[in-house]
């Protein structure tokens, strides 16, 4: 595994975003791992986060697009970080841009925040966890309705390699869908093998009371 991958996971688990033990997802799975992207929340979590997404976009799909886009409202400060940390890492000026919740009739008017999009542009997308894809569904008809664009793909933090709608994961139910790639900074697969029986700063949080109920949760929502 990439050093950068190790970091990042024990990053989450620094930042209090990725948890052990007993919830219940949006869609009412109960699961023994959550992972909370709301837990970034000052300037330097924000940094380091924009370069473990930048060095993930690097790795799938080089640096040939021109817009980053993050759907609101995660996806604003996403975009922003990540677009910086590729100027910094990579000497890449990329744009970044968002939608608003409401049309802006005023000022800087709109649905859009940040840069334009142009026809001609690829955009790659970017998110925090995709479960569902549903955000994928009302973010495509904003961009297409911004002139000739080719979305080139999706990136997020984690990939919880769990059963989207139908067997597959999310990841994959949206590259068959829309057709383009999507990757992850992690997948579960590679967090479990990082963190398992491994103390972190003195801590196990990955025991085998944990990794039982991991097991048993992929036995019934894991991806096929």
């Amino acid at each position: 595994m990439e050093q950068y991958k190790e970091q990042f996971i024990e990053f989450m688990v620094d930042c209090n975003v990725l948890k052990f033990g007993d919830f219940t997802t949006k869609s009412g799975r109960k699961t023994p791992f959550f992972v909370n992207t709301g837990f970034y929340r000052t300037g330097g979590q924000l940094k380091k986060l924009g370069e473990y997404y930048a060095k993930a976009i690097e790795t799938k799909f080089g640096l040939d697009f021109d817009v980053l886009f993050g759907p609101a409202y995660k996806g604003i400060p996403l975009t922003v970080a990540t677009t910086m940390a590729i100027s910094t890492l990579y000497g890449k000026d990329i744009k970044y841009c968002s939608n608003r919740k409401e049309v802006k009739d005023h000022g800087d008017t709109g649905i859009l925040l940040g840069s334009p999009i142009l026809d001609g542009d690829k955009v790659l997308l970017i998110e925090d966890v995709t479960t569902a894809g549903t955000s994928i569904g009302e973010t495509l008809p904003i961009l297409k309705a911004q002139g000739e664009v080719q979305v080139c793909g999706l990136v997020v933090s984690v990939d919880r390699m769990e059963r989207g709608q139908g067997e597959k994961s999310a990841l994959e139910e949206i590259k068959e869908t829309y057709g383009f790639e999507t990757t992850a900074i992690v997948t579960m697969e590679e967090v479990i093998a990082h963190l398992y029986n491994r103390p972190l700063h003195g801590k196990v949080y990955l025991d085998d009371q944990i990794k039982t109920a991991i097991d048993a949760y992929y036995e019934q929502y894991g991806a096929k």
